[in-house]
């Protein structure tokens, strides 16, 4: 059994916006509402805890929960000051009987049901499975002062994306090691890597991207009009 936890608790200051941007309109229909609709329909996905700040609670009940079709069941829960004490609270949330949870940002609309699948087998199979893409450009490490200081081989480098999918007992076993050691990390599955636990990397998409400034909304509407068109 699977479950999935939408993380919509950031102010998205990058945005340059008086409204949060997963509750900004693409094609009419907020962000979230997209995201959202996607685990819905997923046949896989048992349950939704959305995660969100507590004073956007009642707004998310009355407003974005309505507008996603779907049997599944969807539960609101409040987040936490970080990104990473916000999954830990949808991970409180889930009932211990679940085997997998999928961890996924609200403000990626363009996930595709394929990519959440193959997480959650990835996860079923060696504990923890995430989408990424390889890195495009040359990767350079610089210095304080921006010198070059060495390149990077490319082909060892992706980019981490969600879905990040993990079995439950083994995800938050890793947050209780991360709030007693006082680790902060970027992503879900650095958690797993802090306690030394292998997670896998599949291909995402480049289409799967994170909506957090003025040209990313450019560039999903560009993806809505070709998926439209």
């Amino acid at each position: 059994m699977a479950y999935a936890i939408i993380v919509a608790a950031g102010c998205g200051k990058r945005m340059q916006s008086p409204i949060a941007k997963q509750f900004l309109e693409l094609g009419k229909i907020p962000i979230l509402v997209r995201t959202l609709r996607v685990f819905a329909r997923h046949p896989r996905i048992a349950g939704i805890f959305l995660v969100v700040p507590e004073k956007e609670m009642d707004y998310c009940r009355s407003r974005i929960l309505p507008e996603v079709e779907g049997g599944t069941g969807l539960q609101v829960v409040a987040g936490g000051a970080r990104r990473q004490d916000s999954v830990y609270q949808g991970l409180l949330a889930v009932s211990e009987s679940a085997q997998v949870v999928v961890i996924h940002d609200g403000v990626r609309p363009f996930v595709s049901p394929e990519l959440i699948t193959a997480c959650i087998a990835g996860a079923e199979q060696l504990g923890g499975c995430i989408a990424g893409i390889p890195a495009a450009d040359t990767v350079k490490r610089v210095g304080p002062e921006n010198e070059i200081r060495e390149t990077i081989a490319r082909e060892e480098i992706w980019l981490a994306q969600t879905p990040q999918a993990f079995r439950w007992e083994l995800i938050k076993k890793a947050f209780d090691k991360a709030i007693a050691d006082g680790f902060s990390g970027t992503d879900d599955a650095s958690m797993m890597e802090h306690i030394g636990r292998p997670v896998r990397m599949i291909e995402g998409s480049r289409q799967n991207i994170k909506i957090t400034t003025p040209a990313d909304m450019e560039l999903a509407a560009a993806f809505l009009n070709k998926e439209q068109a």
